[in-house]
């Protein structure tokens, strides 16, 4: 008999009296049947105690050999020092890891939802460009962005452009002009971008946060900003009318009204003001029960009358196209001029426009139906914004009671010099 033999004997041996066995456990265990449940109450009181006395015991037996190894010989003493130095080593590891996360996360907690919250800041948060001012601004609602007021002051249509690219106008604009915020209302709905305003926050010292936005607006193409720095303190006056939340990072120009968020990607304060690595956010709960008490009282409102004189028709024009009422823009096309175009391609060709400053509109030499004009465009391509400069006239004709646009002659001013915006 083989090696091999033998050995499937001895297994099949053993098995079989494994099995045999198990068969007169369970026998005794399950009849009578009406000793059953005392029997399964006893038996798992038995093993639970036989397994915590051998366990005890186990760890006795360990405790002691531990404590006589060291005195055995020299070379156990010096054993045990080294491995009582590793241990004292790991436990101190443990309090400075401790330590570090407390300092970088507020506390550990945050520690483990913290990844990704910077990829997801940067594809959450907004341009918002005006004529006059740049900004960033935030979904607090499905339809609603929330930016600072100084952002869109002076400004009727503002464009929101998202990161993909893509640019809407908003329907309309609420806010509230003394604690610099305003919401801007959309009609699509983006309910995965929305960073919602909570209702309390609590900071610990020194707890990381961040803050994202557009910095140099336009200016600096690419994706937003995101930038770290440690929380300071709240501030709060009788002067102010609302909270602050004051920290050592460095906002720039084109960051304001972005979020500033924990490390787990909550809301904590809105991007307001910057001045040498001391920078003020407004408390995102104070401003959450702000905002539904916002108002159009102080919001730049757009005012033409068409009807005036051609001049003020060629401003609302082009005051039209920059708020991209595209409708009310092809309505002050004159018959003659609608026989060489429609609606649909003659809005093509704006479709980049994000704003149109009217610099001059004015009635041209002695004529009566003629405005010299000069504007400037800032157009959305490939992501980056470009300045295009124009001069010249249109000629208008009065239908249905409005001054309309009949025939241009408008030419690009290539590089103009600073007396061209003046003359």
């Amino acid at each position: 008999m083989d090696l091999f033999e033998k050995l499937a004997n001895k297994i099949r041996t053993r098995g079989f009296n494994l099995v045999k066995r198990l068969k007169a456990y369970f026998k005794r265990l399950l009849f009578p049947l009406y000793l059953f449940p005392l029997k399964l109450v006893t038996y798992s009181l038995y093993y639970l105690i036989k397994i915590i006395i051998k366990t005890l015991l186990g760890l006795a037996v360990i405790v002691f050999e531990a404590v006589i190894f060291p005195f055995r010989s020299l070379k156990n003493f010096l054993k045990s020092i080294f491995i009582l130095g590793i241990c004292i080593y790991l436990v101190a590891s443990l309090f400075v890891i401790a330590d570090y996360l407390t300092n970088q996360y507020g506390y550990m907690g945050k520690f483990l939802c913290s990844f990704g919250v910077r990829d997801k800041m940067v594809g959450s948060v907004v341009r918002v460009v005006g004529g006059y001012s740049e900004g960033t601004g935030f979904f607090i609602a499905p339809d609603q962005v929330l930016t600072n007021f100084h952002v869109i002051a002076y400004e009727p249509s503002p464009k929101i452009i998202f990161p993909d690219g893509n640019f809407v106008t908003p329907t309309k604009i609420l806010g509230n002009k003394d604690i610099d915020l305003a919401v801007l209302f959309i009609e699509k709905h983006y309910a995965d971008l929305v960073l919602p305003l909570p209702d309390s926050i609590a900071l610990y010292a020194d707890e990381q946060l961040i803050a994202t936005g557009y910095a140099l607006g336009t200016s600096l193409t690419g994706k937003a900003t995101s930038l770290r720095g440690r929380f300071i303190d709240f501030r709060k006056s009788k002067q102010m009318p609302i909270g602050y939340t004051q920290t050592d990072i460095s906002l720039v120009k084109g960051m304001s009204g972005g979020p500033l968020v924990d490390q787990c990607g909550a809301v904590v304060g809105i991007n307001t003001m910057s001045l040498a690595g001391l920078s003020l956010f407004i408390n995102a709960d104070s401003a959450k029960t702000m905002v539904p008490d916002f108002t159009d009282q102080n919001v730049a409102k757009i005012e033409v009358d068409p009807s005036v004189s051609p001049e003020e028709a060629v401003k609302a024009f082009y005051t039209y196209l920059k708020a991209r009422r595209m409708e009310d823009g092809f309505k002050l096309l004159s018959r003659e001029y609608l026989k060489k175009t429609n609606f649909e391609e003659w809005t093509n060709r704006f479709t980049d426009i994000l704003d149109v400053n009217v610099i001059k509109s004015e009635q041209f030499e002695n004529t009566k139906d003629t405005a010299l004009v000069k504007f400037s465009t800032k157009n959305w391509v490939d992501g980056e914004a470009e300045m295009h400069f124009y001069e010249g006239t249109w000629e208008t004709i009065k239908e249905d009671g409005v001054y309309k646009m009949l025939k241009s002659n408008i030419k690009e001013v290539a590089e103009p010099g600073f007396a061209w915006f003046y003359e």
